[in-house]
Formats: structure tokens, sequence, C-alpha cells
């Protein structure tokens, strides 16, 4: 209904801000990091939006990226997450950081977020391993591997590359990522999506 509002910052509370686009103030609630990373007053800001509705309230809530717009949809369709639980979880972890935990069955690091205990984090890795899928990881990997990331991968098997830079993007440098990949004995054979978790497991 509402893709996104572009206006300027007229106000920030613990849990949203208002902005006002063309007279009109927009109570918008976001993420601790969205709080943080907006900071003051009065400068404009631009929030892909999700309307949530229920019988009662119909409540915006906006995102600086659509990656993480489309995170958050993705956490409010597992069962007992709301759109509460979620922000918590999109203020601890990054959309990386998410992703990464559930392709790693990491329940410890989701239970970071305030009011998520362990059995919601496994019930999240549960239902989002098959939809945080390894291609969203590499697509980001692609995005914001830089020119030598490139060339230092090139002649290398396509699984071992790909691999590279997904490590890469998550922060390791390309000699942890080498390193890791390099303890894997059938690194060759396997396809990215098990040695990008093979490469985790060695790294960790």
């Amino acid at each position: 209904m509402i893709g996104y509002v572009k206006g300027t910052v007229e106000g920030i509370s613990d849990e949203y801000i208002l902005v006002e686009n063309n007279g009109i103030g927009y109570r918008i609630f976001t993420s601790g990091k969205a709080l943080a990373d907006i900071g003051k007053l009065h400068q404009s800001v631009i929030l892909y939006t999700y309307l949530h509705v229920r019988e009662d309230e119909l409540s915006l809530y906006g995102f600086p990226t659509a990656e993480e717009m489309e995170t958050f949809k993705l956490l409010i369709s597992v069962n007992g997450i709301g759109p509460k639980v979620a922000l918590s979880i999109l203020s601890a972890l990054s959309v990386k950081e998410l992703s990464m935990a559930v392709m790693m069955g990491d329940a410890k690091a989701i239970t970071k977020a305030n009011g998520v205990g362990n059995k919601g984090a496994n019930r999240i890795i549960m239902e989002l391993k098959d939809k945080l899928k390894y291609d969203d990881l590499m697509s980001v990997a692609s995005g914001e591997a830089d020119s030598g990331s490139i060339a230092a991968t090139e002649g290398k098997p396509d699984n071992i590359s790909d691999t590279v830079l997904a490590l890469v993007s998550l922060g390791y440098s390309e000699f942890e990522a080498m390193k890791a990949i390099k303890q894997i004995p059938d690194a060759q054979s396997m396809n990215s999506d098990k040695l990008l978790k093979a490469a985790l497991k060695k790294i960790f």
C-alpha cells in the first residue's frame, strides 16, 4: 500500500520516528539500529515501509533498505514472531548476521535479541532456513566485493571463488577465507552452500 516514505524527521522516540511528508506526519516504527543511524531531527530520510494490519490497529514499519524490510516480513511470517520481536531481532543483528545465524543453526546468536528465547530462536531457524538462501548472501557478496577481491578469486573453481566472496562480505579477510577453505579436504567437490557452511565452522 505504501512502498516508502520520504520526508523530514520531526520526532524520535525509543520505538519510532515521526516523518513529515507534505504536511502529514507518519509514525513509523523501526529498529534500534535505524534509530541510532538517524540520530537527529530535521534531516531528510527515506524508509521502505510495511503496513501491519490488525483488527484494532494499523501500524507502519520502516527500514533504511529494502533488504531489511524483506527480512522483517520473513521474520513476522514465523509462527509466534510478531512485529515487535522482529524489530528486536533486527536491532540486535544485521541482515547478514541473521542470515549467517540461520544458515549455521546458531540459536544462541538470535537469542541476543530481547524477547527471543531458545525455543523461539530454533523456530526461526527451522522456518527460515529454506527462505534465507545462500543465493541471497551471494548477491550481497557480489555487490560489496571490490575489484581486488574479484581478481584474487580468478582462476579458482566457481564454488571456491563464490565462497571467498561470501566470507569477505561477512567481514573476513581473503586470507582467512582461503585458510578456512584449505582445511576442508573435499572443498572442490562441494557445492557453494555446503562449502560456505563448512568454512564458517573452520573459522569459528
